[in-house]
């Protein structure tokens, strides 16, 4: 049964911690353009990892900055970036924090990268609902093909790509168009109240009609659908 907006039901009552911590806090520098993904590391290909680096050597002092839970990753990760020419040190890993704190270091960084096959899923509904834009490129899966439905619904259809070469390309223009990235991000802080895809009445409405229309079909005659 298809819902008439998003799949995913999403709470617009989640707290974002007050505090935003400071670059330094989170291991960032002090400048330069902070690309982002908090994607469990399974979700990374080495096809999407070259992209990564090719988008940081083309944006110089820039960083990418990755959720790191297990050890291995951070010390795995930036030996794939060396052998892709990229310093290991420009990639900065996050480790686990409590949701609310989690959610407001998300105001440190310019944009969120997405992966495929596997999109991001829950963090790119947290990406989000703190007014971080996500560039994804959608997949030919249910589970490739989620942030694209995020973004739609939120308002934001430009940011979904149909190939890595046209991801790369408008990660790229973005990151070198600051006045057209805030303008995006500006759009974001409005749909956090207005989409319905942060509007978990209407959500549990929608479901119910469906619902209602699957009973529908069914009692009078057991229709299968």
């Amino acid at each position: 049964m298809r819902l008439p907006h998003c799949y995913q039901p999403n709470d617009r009552h989640r707290a974002i911690a007050e505090r935003t911590p400071s670059r330094a806090d989170c291991g960032l520098p002090e400048d330069g353009f902070v690309f982002c993904c908090f994607n469990s590391p399974y979700k990374l290909t080495p096809a999407l990892f070259d992209v990564w680096a090719r988008l940081l050597r083309a944006v110089p002092g820039s960083v990418l900055w990755l959720y790191a839970g297990n050890p291995l990753v951070a010390g795995n990760l930036r030996r794939e970036a060396v052998a892709r020419g990229v310093a290991p040190e420009r990639l900065v890993f996050a480790p686990p924090r409590p949701l609310a704190e989690h959610l407001a270091r998300h105001r440190r960084a310019d944009l969120f990268l997405d992966t495929l096959p596997y999109n991001a899923h829950t963090t790119a509904s947290d990406a989000l609902w703190t007014g971080l834009p996500v560039v994804t490129c959608r997949g030919a899966t249910f589970a490739g093909r989620v942030a694209a439905s995020l973004l739609e619904t939120v308002g934001l259809p430009e940011l979904v790509t149909d190939s890595p070469a046209a991801y790369e390309v408008l990660a790229l223009g973005l990151a070198r168009d600051p006045a057209r990235l805030a303008g995006l991000k500006a759009r974001l802080v409005a749909a956090r109240t207005a989409s319905p895809l942060f509007d978990g009445d209407r959500f549990a409405r929608d479901l119910e009609d469906a619902y209602r229309a699957i009973w529908q079909r069914f009692a009078p005659a057991g229709d299968p659908r």
